[in-house]
């Protein structure tokens, strides 16, 4: 049996919030993945920092993911748990084989993050204003905010 979600919010619009909830899991999914790349892979004279620091991100996008999934599940939504549907589904891209050298995998976390950002953003905004789910929207406010740390530290590495 399958209990029905009343939560004050319309069956339909939980369904479109978990669809938003679902895109930003397998943006996560595909940044987390990146980043432990990074961090089994730099090398270079700053090889014991940066190892670190990808190790710190990426720890942080898995408590990210966990608590993403269990949003979708309290709005009644399964949770895609997939490496195909977050790949199929994810608005990041992966880069296969690919192996940069440590500043260029500085650049590529930074601009997946920046566009995580971007796409929060527009996210929050429709949660608020034609989905009515003020809890999602709040949710997904301290998660752009995470982001947007992240975002600031990367770009501090970048800095001359």
């Amino acid at each position: 049996m399958c209990m029905k979600t009343n939560i004050g919010i319309s069956e339909q619009n939980q369904k479109a919030v978990s669809g938003i909830l679902s895109k930003l899991l397998a943006d996560e999914y595909v940044l987390y993945t990146k980043t432990r790349n990074y961090h089994w892979n730099v090398i270079g004279p700053h090889f014991n920092d940066l190892h670190k620091f990808f190790e710190g991100q990426y720890e942080s996008l898995d408590a990210s993911i966990d608590e993403i999934a269990e949003r979708i599940r309290s709005l009644g939504s399964k949770v895609p748990s997939t490496l195909g549907e977050f790949v199929k589904t994810s608005r990041l891209a992966e880069h296969p084989e690919k192996y940069p050298d440590a500043q260029t995998m500085v650049q590529n976390l930074l601009a997946d993050h920046e566009k995580v950002i971007q796409y929060l953003r527009e996210d929050v905004g429709a949660c608020d204003e034609k989905y009515h789910d003020a809890g999602t929207q709040d949710f997904l406010t301290g998660l752009m905010e995470e982001h947007e740390k992240t975002a600031w530290m990367l770009r501090s590495v970048l800095e001359k």
